[in-house]
């Protein structure tokens, strides 16, 4: 892709060990921030997080917004999109940056990482902050919500346009408000370079049962109108994390860092000084 292909502004790339090339965004000095974005049509680091990360950057924290692999500006390999395959990506970029410990920040199939990266490198791993993670039911049940099943649908139908983008885009969220001109350019451009396999073979198993392995503290937020992730794993992660409180919040869908941005920004910062 070339660069002005979207509006993503460019950051910089890191070629993993196993040959991916990672975009990412970098801001700021001190304990690193990993920020995981979800899955879906023309995803990316920067457009999730673009209202968050500068923030992290502002407050003493080194802030790193990567474009998992097949979305934003990263290889978008002909693959399967399975969970550990993120996770080994994820993990080949931690190690190209020199990052011994970190924070992971995710959301969705970003926290399903998260998640499954802390289970398998539970050394590196200081803290975990979740929006609505993945990972926590069985498919069928993802399969009856209605985001999941309207993002399969029409991205298997071809590429997107600005109007079917904005459909897809009301489902994430409560108050469709948030959905900018800007935000629209920035997923459909990428949505025209991604493989149909990037929804196609993604699999993410149920962890829900090794909840309890996990013995960092943990941050969750879900907003009780998420219309992608079933709110209740919101209680599996309460109920088996030693370690973990969590907000819940209505008036809000899929995407809390955008909806409520400030309390969101604000309440991760008070987790990461105090614990």
């Amino acid at each position: 892709m070339t660069a002005g292909a979207t509006p993503i502004p460019e950051g910089k790339y890191a070629v993993t060990d196993g040959g991916l090339s990672l975009h990412y965004h970098e801001a700021g000095s001190g304990e690193p921030i990993v920020f995981l974005h979800g899955s879906g049509p023309g995803a990316s680091g920067y457009s999730n997080f673009k209202g968050n990360y500068p923030v992290f950057a502002a407050n003493g924290y080194r802030a790193i917004v990567p474009d998992l692999p097949g979305f934003g500006l990263s290889s978008k390999p002909d693959t399967n999109y399975i969970l550990d395959f993120f996770v080994e990506a994820l993990h080949g970029l931690i190690k190209k940056l020199g990052i011994e410990r970190c924070t992971l920040l995710g959301n969705s199939l970003g926290g399903a990482i998260a998640l499954k990266y802390t289970l398998d490198h539970p050394n590196i791993v200081s803290r975990l902050i979740l929006m609505a993670p993945g990972g926590l039911e069985e498919l069928p049940a993802y399969l009856q919500m209605e985001g999941i099943r309207k993002m399969i649908e029409v991205f298997s139908a071809g590429p997107m346009d600005t109007e079917s983008m904005r459909r897809l885009l009301t489902l994430q969220l409560h108050d469709p408000s948030h959905i900018t001109a800007e935000l629209l350019a920035e997923r459909v451009g990428v949505c025209a370079t991604q493989p149909r396999t990037v929804l196609s073979t993604m699999r993410v198993p149920n962890m829900a049962e090794r909840l309890g392995e996990i013995r960092c503290p943990v941050l969750g937020f879900w907003g009780i109108n998420d219309r992608f992730n079933p709110v209740g794993g919101a209680t599996k992660i309460l109920e088996r994390c030693p370690q973990a409180r969590f907000v819940m919040l209505n008036r809000c869908g899929h995407w809390v860092m955008v909806e409520h941005r400030d309390l969101f920004n604000r309440t991760c910062l008070d987790f990461l000084r105090n614990g």
